[in-house]
């Protein structure tokens, strides 16, 4: 089995068209009609079956998808890696985080890096933790920095980098800001800020009302955390948010901080590689400088091997 017909099999899936596959593959339609029929004669099973004028995988050919993806991104990858490895002054490295890290760890430790290595491009990708982790599984991304609660998986290898707990957070006009003490039913009154249902943030936040079986009355769902922190400065709302997140407004005493009421799953930011993955000169690097970064930022870094 070659390598190109693993590629024809991904390509007809996506394009369903011979005539589309060989332009992508620079190769004439014959020829791919060649690799499929021999494919089909070697695994001893029909693949491929015609439907109103474009091609479909079948039962047994979406099966052979599954590896045929894997397969093709790992040749992409080793190629890459290959190409690269001579030369730490170039190349692209695709990174991904979560938002927290994103906006508030990673700008300082993407300037520094930048510096030293101008001739390396880098394109982060921000999305959600959950999201972050499939892209990285999917060989999609060189390494994914995310703030998640502890994880495990047979294909990830994490890091944990600093902790990052949730805290509850108020206007310091709030009459909250007064209280000595926050039970968990004080805050079922109160208009609440959600974040977006896909953050890891709005996970933990399910996680702890249901534990303390905490119904909120009042609640406006908002997909940034930059709006929220400016809807709880207006002085109405509460939200819980990353303690990262709101460390400058605590400073300038823009935004009351206080610890979560009763118990809470912990929270970490996490670096994250597909085991399968065999980082290159610039990711090692990469990793470095970002311990450095956080190293100067003060951040109580642990390695501690997850999954």
């Amino acid at each position: 089995m070659n390598l190109i017909k693993l590629q024809i099999v991904e390509l007809i899936d996506k394009h369903h068209h011979m005539t589309s596959v060989a332009e992508i593959l620079g190769i004439k339609q014959p020829t791919v009609t060649f690799h499929m029929k021999s494919l089909e004669e070697e695994m001893g099973v029909r693949l491929f079956e015609s439907r109103s004028g474009k091609t479909f995988l079948t039962e047994a050919g979406q099966a052979l998808l599954h590896y045929c993806v894997k397969i093709n991104a790992l040749t992409q990858e080793a190629r890459r890696v290959v190409k690269e490895y001579d030369s730490l002054y170039r190349g692209t490295l695709h990174i991904g985080a979560s938002y927290v890290p994103a906006t508030y760890l990673l700008p300082a430790m993407l300037h520094t890096f930048s510096q030293e290595f101008p001739g390396i491009r880098i394109v982060l990708s921000v999305k959600p933790a959950p999201v972050i982790r499939q892209m990285v599984i999917q060989h999609q991304l060189d390494l994914g920095i995310i703030s998640s609660e502890p994880f495990v998986g047979p294909v990830l290898h994490a890091e944990t980098l600093c902790k990052d707990d949730l805290v509850l957070i108020c206007s310091p006009k709030h009459g909250l800001a007064h209280r000595v003490s926050i039970e968990p039913e004080d805050i079922a009154s109160i208009p609440f800020a959600l974040h977006g249902d896909e953050s890891s943030t709005r996970r933990l936040t399910n996680h702890w009302l249901a534990q303390h079986e905490v119904r909120l009355r009042s609640t406006v769902e908002v997909d940034s955390l930059e709006a929220i922190k400016q809807l709880v400065l207006i002085g109405g709302h509460i939200s819980f948010m990353s303690r990262m997140a709101v460390q400058w407004e605590e400073r300038q005493g823009m935004i009351q901080v206080l610890p979560l009421p009763g118990e809470q799953a912990p929270r970490h930011i996490y670096m994250v590689h597909n085991k399968d993955r065999l980082p290159s000169a610039q990711v090692n690097r990469f990793k470095e400088v970002l311990h450095e970064v956080a190293g100067m930022r003060a951040l109580p870094f642990q390695q501690e091997p997850i999954g």
